[in-house]
């Protein structure tokens, strides 16, 4: 990771911190729907109702998607966190927009792209939060289906799990994000989110995040 990088990786997690889109507490764990316990809890769309914070991430997101993706014809956001965030990229961007649905709309014209992509055109797509890559993975696949190029994918935080760098491997998806969990913790230490003495305890977690309190 370039300075520049590192540099906006402990940013972007000082802001999501400070918006309290991410919240630490490894003493009274939160349980995600997988059923696993988790010292952190991630929901970035909090970070859409502080205005310098939402500006900031869109314009660095779009810069990302300007360096890293320069040739993509449209933006497509995972419903339903990527939706706001790559409306507003898109903005930025002077690109068409579109989403993907977790699964087709049961009434109408059965959609579960919304929006307008042309077969053979090149997407990028936009998402807030990477953990196993599994739901915003099945994006591609539709996408795919449909004859759409996937140049890849930017999320603004990932936990950096090894299954989530498996499975995009697998599906051979690009993924660029803006910060990280190491960039958390070190920035969460150094703001005094956590203390010193927490700090094994969540990095133990991401190792083996479904072992981890039981």
């Amino acid at each position: 990771m370039s300075n520049e990088s590192a540099s906006t990786a402990h940013r972007v997690a000082e802001l999501l911190l400070e918006a309290k889109a991410i919240k630490l507490n490894p003493e009274k764990p939160f349980q995600w729907s997988s059923g696993w316990l988790s010292p952190i809890y991630c929901d970035n769309r909090v970070a859409l109702s502080y205005p310098d914070t939402r500006t900031y991430i869109k314009k660095i997101l779009a810069d990302l998607i300007r360096t890293e993706y320069p040739n993509v014809d449209v933006v497509v956001g995972v419903a339903t966190g990527g939706i706001a965030q790559g409306a507003l990229v898109a903005d930025v961007l002077e690109l068409p927009f579109a989403y993907v649905r977790p699964e087709p709309k049961k009434h109408g014209m059965g959609n579960q792209i919304e929006g307008r992509i042309e077969p053979g055109q090149s997407v990028i797509i936009v998402e807030d939060l990477i953990s196993t890559g599994g739901s915003s993975l099945k994006v591609v696949d539709v996408l795919r289906a449909a004859g759409i190029e996937v140049a890849g994918m930017v999320a603004i935080f990932t936990y950096g799990f090894e299954l989530a760098s498996s499975n995009f491997a697998e599906k051979e998806v690009k993924l660029s994000v803006l910060s990280n969990y190491n960039a958390l913790i070190e920035t969460a230490l150094e703001h005094d989110y956590i203390s010193a003495e927490q700090v094994e305890s969540l990095s133990a977690w991401r190792q083996a995040p479904d072992k981890w309190g039981k």
